[in-house]
């Protein structure tokens, strides 16, 4: 079996720092028997020194000398600093071998998101044209009955945009690898949210959405496609993870010059550990419960990327009693355009 290239790199890593620690082990040793070895030899020269001048009677006296005292204190200075060196070369080391474990762990990490997201993809891709596949060949090969006819042509069109929003997804997400550029545009976010949630109660009847819209909100100034991607991933996410009958609350305010968002559901919540990851693209979250659900792991870095792009923020947190709160912020400032239309000037003009 083949060793993978990043496997044999780290243990290539890990061998250069083993010889390494080996070989200064060795190179420590021998400085401190050097060092040794010198002070005893000089210890001996001013031995025999003092004695042919008379100073001392015996070895025993040396001891008492400055010139001894100065040359023992000479020879702790550079014990000290052989014992420094070797103890900063164990903390670069340590280090070192810390940040390449970090660096393992993530590659193996992005090196599975990609992996899965390759599986996924595959299976995303492949269900929804199977599905308009059989459509087709059953319209053409069979005599239906107007009733059954319009059955399949709703369950194409249904998995037609689940295709259509798929591969917008792929879109968005390689236009946010580049340099993301918002086209500019006046949105009502209102009426986007209305649309969606219609959309949204045709696909999933067993749906509750509820919508909580400020009246008179002005127009925003932004990426329509963008943002509507990014309402159509919390609601299908919120869909998706209910755990139950879906119920979501959907909550829009103009307040302090700032666009605030809500999306509150009440399914499975997330957990404080994985909420630091969900951004994060191609991942998904890993309990059982979600690991059967269908996704790319691209919606919500689709999600924060275009919202950042707007100037924006979202945070996540706990719905109470149960559940998650998407709270997504856009700073802007309120101001009429020539034509008398009041917009949402934000940050992006």
């Amino acid at each position: 079996m083949e060793v993978p290239k990043n496997i044999t790199r780290i243990i290539q890593t890990y061998f250069v720092i083993a010889y390494l620690v080996l070989a200064f082990g060795w190179w420590s040793v021998l400085l401190y028997t050097k060092n040794e070895d010198a002070f005893l030899a000089k210890k001996e020269l001013l031995m025999i020194v003092k004695v042919a001048e008379g100073e001392i009677s015996g070895p025993e006296e040396i001891e008492a000398m400055p010139e001894y005292i100065a040359l023992k204190k000479e020879y702790n200075t550079q014990e000290w600093m052989i014992g420094g060196e070797i103890l900063v070369l164990i903390v670069i080391l340590s280090i070192g071998l810390i940040m390449i474990q970090k660096s393992y762990n993530k590659e193996i990490e992005a090196a599975n998101q990609r992996r899965n997201f390759l599986l996924s993809i595959t299976h995303e891709l492949k269900s929804p044209i199977a599905s308009i596949r059989l459509v087709l060949d059953t319209i053409k090969k069979r005599v239906l009955k107007p009733e059954q006819k319009a059955k399949l042509v709703a369950g194409g069109l249904t998995e037609t945009e689940r295709l259509h929003q798929l591969v917008n997804n792929l879109l968005l997400s390689a236009r946010l690898d580049a340099v993301y550029e918002p086209n500019r545009e006046m949105v009502d976010l209102s009426q986007v949210l209305e649309e969606q949630t219609e959309t949204l109660e045709r696909k999933h009847p067993h749906a509750q959405i509820r919508l909580d819209l400020q009246e008179d909100i002005p127009l925003m100034m932004g990426d329509r496609i963008g943002i509507t991607s990014v309402l159509v991933n919390l609601l299908e996410n919120a869909i998706k993870y209910a755990g139950g009958p879906p119920n979501i609350l959907i909550v829009l305010r103009w307040e302090k010059q700032q666009i605030l968002l809500d999306i509150a559901d009440q399914g499975i919540g997330i957990s404080d550990k994985e909420k630091k990851k969900i951004f994060n693209k191609f991942y998904r979250v890993g309990s059982e419960d979600t690991r059967r659900t269908k996704g790319t792991g691209l919606g919500l870095y689709i999600v924060k990327q275009v919202v950042q792009g707007h100037q924006g923020t979202i945070r996540v947190k706990d719905n109470i009693p149960k559940g998650t709160v998407f709270s997504i912020t856009f700073p802007a400032k309120q101001r009429k355009t020539a034509n008398g239309t009041t917009v949402f000037g934000t940050a992006m003009e």
